[in-house]
């Protein structure tokens, strides 16, 4: 068995890399089309229109699912890193319920729709309390590996 050269050895590694795109782009192409046929059929079916309500009802669903089988399947270990992440996501979510609390009219003399405030109001409540409730957990589970005396 002979040994190949190193310009042999990049010239295959380049060939089956390219080799790989290919494929790769194939595949997307066809998820894409794959994608716009599901699309094209449910526009079908609707008759034309989706109700933007009904759609996003939908993505709140499937969060809803993905949400709870990602949660529940994390390890202790992990906790206080997620803990972390969460208490970042929570502070976005501060940032959009204090723009949706303080919005701005483009009418003069309009504060923006009441409930566009309120649900805005309880956002950043819920956000708080869970930034709050994600640091004294945080700070507890790092108690428990410091050493006591």
């Amino acid at each position: 068995m002979a040994i190949e050269a190193p310009d042999q050895i990049l010239d295959k590694a380049t060939a089956a890399a390219k080799l790989a795109r290919e494929a790769a782009d194939i595949l997307q192409s066809s998820a894409d089309q794959l994608g716009d046929a599901a699309a094209g059929l449910a526009h079908a079916a609707s008759g034309g229109a989706i109700d933007p309500f009904v759609f996003r009802l939908a993505i709140f669903a499937l969060a809803v699912f993905v949400g709870y089988y990602v949660v529940w399947s994390v390890t202790p270990a992990l906790h206080t890193p997620l803990m972390s992440v969460t208490n970042a996501i929570s502070s976005v979510i501060v940032v959009g319920a204090l723009l949706s609390v303080g919005v701005d009219a483009s009418i003069p003399g309009d504060d923006g729709p009441l409930w566009a405030r309120v649900f805005g109001f309880i956002a950043l409540v819920l956000a708080s309390v869970n930034i709050f409730g994600g640091f004294l957990v945080t700070e507890r589970m790092l108690s428990m590996y410091k050493k006591k005396g």
